[in-house]
């Protein structure tokens, strides 16, 4: 067998290298190519044949990318064991790429074609993303490979095939790359510039993947307010009445820039008024003297608590988006189907108390919402009810909750987020690139709304019309397309996603078959004879 390339040292720090490049395409730094350099260097890390090493590359090349890119979770916390242990979880999961791989490559069609190769590592690290999207506790889909091509010609492919496409494609290019490299290791020059180039054919050729953006059912002019909060940090929940006011204040404020009447709807971020306005009259006054200035309805983010039917001591909440009418409240509402778990509701709460009492943090736990994202909202201009897709906050990272709204029916998305647990760090940024490849996988116009932002209003193919500051009371006005046509994501569904989770399957059970065939040779080699040497 060849001597294997490369050491355990240069292993280590390829992999390494590898996870730090990676993380610079998402961002706040946004250098996409980097996510095929540093897959590259990250499959170079693999080239030893262990199952365990691999695994430990893997996990390295985990550690590298998701520290950086997890930092925001110790700024929510305010002590490193969450942002650590969340880290630890999420870089096993690339080590189970790691393993799975050399495993894969064992077979032997895959070890003798190198086109071979790059698809099935694409497969393979597509299906663990998937895995690690559902699970445990629900997935966590953050530092998906797509959501850093959000700047890159592959975004186009979100309207395609989804995350499973975007991720595939930046993987089957980061392979390439990596084959170019070995070529020029062996001098092999001619053979590193035919790959090259098609490395370079499939980052472009997706320009040429064409996306609608005109209106197809008329047009709404909304208005969203990012109203800020009194303090950065966890604690301007204790100050909910104050920044209720603040996006009050930030609705008067579109009254420079339009009349009363001329808004069709008017939004609020998660959490603007986390004391409910429907069982509050101070609130309720607040917010509907805005909506009757504006004249317009406001969707807004609020929490609705109730007590345990099998604990009456014990109180939980609802996380909901509620839809205000001036003069008349609130009859239309979403729950949040997708709490967070460790940072909505504590999963296990004694077990996790033995290591850190940053699990009562979360006094109240918060409940799943059962109905998807659907908000109907009258359009009295168009003269008919306006479906609006609605994902809170961390929903706009999963695949599932915002499709299904838009196959519903959704001609608009709208992602109210609340990131002022997070401080000046890049979630809010990370969060807004994962909107804009909504806009491009469902041919809608998002508005990405933040009490504290980075908020923005995107179009159908992903462009940035507007944007606010970090930590600033800011207003955007902007009349967006509905649309109602599916892309070929919508139509295609959770099929791609299952295709990949099955090919993955069956090629490391042939690996394993292939590795248990291999060890079974060599031991049938160890015991047969010498033959004798000749006289």
């Amino acid at each position: 067998m060849p001597r294997p390339f490369p050491s355990r040292r240069w292993t280590v720090l390829l992999a390494v290298a590898g996870g730090l490049a990676t993380e610079t395409a998402f961002p706040a730094k946004s250098w996409w190519p980097m996510a095929y350099v540093g897959i590259a260097l990250i499959l170079l890390a693999l080239r030893r044949d262990s199952v365990p090493w691999g695994w430990f590359a893997g996990f390295l090349a985990g550690l590298g990318f998701f520290l950086p890119h997890l930092w925001w979770a110790n700024e929510a916390v305010g002590e490193p064991i969450g942002w650590i242990a969340l880290s630890v979880a999420e870089a096993a999961m690339v080590g189970v790429f790691g393993a799975a791989w050399v495993l894969v490559r064992r077979i032997p069609a895959v070890a003798r074609s190198r086109v071979l190769q790059v698809l099935a590592v694409a497969v393979l690290w597509v299906a663990v993303e998937q895995v690690r999207a559902r699970w445990p506790f629900g997935g966590f889909p953050w530092g998906t490979l797509a959501f850093s091509q959000t700047d890159a010609p592959l975004l186009r492919l979100a309207s395609v095939g989804s995350t499973v496409l975007v991720s595939a494609a930046v993987v089957v290019i980061g392979a390439l790359l990596a084959q170019a490299l070995v070529h020029l290791r062996g001098w092999r020059v001619g053979s590193a510039s035919a790959v090259l180039l098609l490395a370079a054919a499939l980052t472009f050729a997706p320009w040429l993947v064409p996306l609608g953006t005109r209106a197809e059912s008329g047009t709404i002019r909304v208005g969203a307010v990012q109203g800020n909060v009194p303090e950065q940090g966890a604690e301007a929940v204790s100050q909910a009445r104050a920044v209720t006011a603040n996006h009050a204040a930030g609705t008067q404020a579109l009254l420079d820039h339009v009349a009363p009447g001329e808004l069709d709807l008017v939004l609020w971020p998660e959490s603007a008024a986390d004391i409910d306005p429907r069982t509050d009259a101070e609130v309720a006054a607040t917010v509907d003297a805005a909506a009757q200035s504006i004249g317009a309805p406001i969707l807004l983010g609020t929490q609705r608590y109730l007590t345990d039917p099998e604990d009456p001591d014990v109180r939980q909440r609802y996380n909901e988006m509620i839809l205000w009418e001036p003069g008349a409240g609130s009859q239309v509402s979403y729950a949040k189907q997708h709490p967070v778990p460790f940072g909505e509701y504590m999963p296990h709460r004694d077990f996790f108390r033995t290591f850190t009492s940053a699990v009562d943090l979360i006094t109240v736990d918060m409940l799943a919402g059962t109905e998807m994202g659907l908000v109907p909202v009258q359009i009295e201009r168009l003269g008919r009810t306006v479906p609006i897709a609605v994902g809170i906050c961390f929903e706009v990272a999963y695949d599932e909750l915002i499709r299904e709204s838009v196959v519903a029916g959704g001609e608009l998305i709208v992602i109210p987020t609340n990131n002022a647990s997070f401080g000046l760090t890049q979630e809010s940024s990370q969060q807004l690139a994962m909107s804009r490849f909504r806009a491009v996988e469902h041919g809608r116009a998002v508005v990405h709304v933040s009490t504290v932002g980075v908020s923005g209003i995107i179009s159908p193919n992903g462009v940035v019309m507007e944007s606010t500051g970090h930590y600033t009371a800011e207003q955007m006005i902007e009349r967006l397309p509905l649309r109602t046509s599916l892309t070929v994501s919508d139509r295609l569904g959770q099929w791609p996603a299952l295709a990949v989770g099955v090919l993955a399957a069956a090629a490391v059970l042939a690996g394993v078959v292939a590795s248990v065939g291999r060890a079974r040779e060599r031991r049938r080699g160890a015991r047969r004879p010498r033959g004798r040497g000749r006289r």
